[in-house]
């Protein structure tokens, strides 16, 4: 009898195992086919302005934000550009933000694969969209349906979750957070390589093919590859007896509500702030480069894989070292006051130099602040809540990065490059307060739950 016991114990310990690289690989593939795009958006919002006939409702709009610019000729067409991008930069996370919580509930009930294997369809469905976003609404409608497909981040927070006991949460998320570096580093590499390709000829037997359909092309087969590893290989991660059966609320507005459990709202308004400073510059740093270091598409993939190198060996090494023995909080203010400075050297950078400089500190202290505001809500919350709870959690980020690039673009078209960042510093500078309410998760919450890897 002791024997069975063991076997099924080591049994259960491989199938968590297997359960948890194939989260880090999905939401890994996720963001590459995700973060693709960024590096080719300066170039496809021009592409699309040219192509559309003068008088149509995207000509008219930029008209009028280029005159209430009150710049003139390029500056103001650029200008215009910027916050057009930021408005249409938003429409993705909206999505997201609505379809988190729904995800993440459901995900409680009917279990974590059955909803990935779904959104990850869904999620190729809509860069086959792209790829054949000829007309400037098409791209528009696949954003909207990706983004409410991409809701399913919350679903992976949460398996990793289910796979974790409370000491080892720290490190899941932590590599969560390396998962979704690596892609940030693959996806605009691939974009910005890739954006050297006119497919336009050679695919001319797909309809709405367009110059940006290659990486769409590879996004989407990615996405593929996903599903079919979810739906043969992934195990259930959710068992049976830990499901909620509770009738939850699918309108996010209901389930996005002061949270009865110590310590979420706390760390979910923390996250706001930063995420919210944080994507602002995310969004406006492609046009800061083009604006004052003249980068192209292929120039901004060298942005990119900085940027994620610096998360892949923060997220997937430090990270599971220093919170352990410093804890959440402490490791939270520690990188907080490193974005701080961050932002504002790339903010004022007048040299190439300098800005590498500024995003080391803004990746860096990003890379310490997230994982660990994770691995703290995760902590606040019952084992049979994770996904509910995380699936708010990730809407919190997801509303911020729906407002951010719109506010983000508005300061950087009506006040200058500079201001995106500086006004961010300031934020965050306020926000450092707030940090000290963190308390200690409860031990005993999570004492019965997860499996260690």
């Amino acid at each position: 009898m002791k024997e069975s016991t063991k076997d099924k114990s080591s049994a259960d310990f491989k199938t968590s195992r297997a359960a948890f690289w194939l989260i880090l690989l999905t939401v890994f593939l996720d963001l590459v086919g995700f973060s693709i795009i960024f590096p080719l958006f300066p170039d496809m919002l021009e592409y699309y302005l040219g192509k559309e006939a003068e008088g149509s409702w995207f000509h008219s709009l930029i008209a009028q934000l280029e005159q209430l610019s009150g710049l003139e000729g390029k500056e103001a067409q650029f200008a215009a550009t910027v916050l057009f991008g930021g408005i249409l930069g938003s429409l993705y996370s909206v999505l997201q933000f609505l379809s988190a919580p729904i995800w993440g509930a459901w995900s409680d009930r009917a279990g974590r694969r059955n909803i990935l294997v779904i959104t990850v369809l869904g999620t190729a469905a809509s860069y086959a969209m792209w790829v054949c976003a000829d007309a400037f609404w098409l791209l528009i409608a696949s954003r909207l349906f990706g983004g409410a497909m991409a809701g399913n981040l919350s679903v992976a927070s949460a398996a990793i979750a289910d796979v974790t006991d409370a000491k080892s949460r720290a490190k899941g998320m932590g590599m969560l957070g390396a998962a979704f570096g690596l892609g940030f580093i693959i996806g605009p590499a691939i974009g910005g390589a890739l954006s050297l390709f006119d497919a336009r000829e050679s695919l001319a037997f797909i309809p709405g093919i367009n110059p940006f359909s290659v990486p769409a092309l590879v996004a989407m087969f990615l996405s593929l590859a996903n599903f079919v590893l979810l739906l043969f290989v992934f195990k259930e991660t959710l068992s049976a007896g830990a499901r909620n059966q509770s009738t939850r609320p699918i309108n996010p507005f209901a389930l996005f509500k002061p949270s009865p459990y110590q310590g979420v709202n706390l760390t979910s308004i923390l996250y706001f702030v930063f995420i919210a400073a944080f994507a602002g510059m995310e969004f406006t740093l492609t046009f800061l480069a083009k604006d004052r270091f003249d980068y192209a598409a292929h120039d901004n993939v060298i942005l990119f894989v900085y940027l994620g190198l610096i998360i892949i060996l923060v997220q997937g090494g430090i990270v599971r070292r220093v919170v352990p023995k410093y804890g959440e909080k402490n490791v939270v203010i520690a990188g907080w006051l490193m974005v701080i400075p961050g932002m504002a050297i790339v903010g004022i950078c007048g040299t190439q130099p300098v800005m590498y400089i500024g995003l080391f500190l803004l990746a860096f202290g990003s890379s310490l602040v997230t994982p660990s505001l994770h691995s703290l809500v995760s902590l606040y919350t019952p084992p049979d809540e994770q996904g509910a709870v995380l699936g708010i959690f990730r809407s919190v980020g997801s509303l911020a990065r729906a407002i951010a690039p719109i506010v983000g673009a508005f300061a950087y078209w009506k006040f200058g490059s500079e201001w995106p960042y500086l006004g961010a510093a300031l934020i965050l500078v306020l926000a450092i307060a707030f940090i000290r309410g963190l308390h200690r998760p409860d031990p005993s919450l999570h004492a019965d739950s997860g499996a260690a890897h």
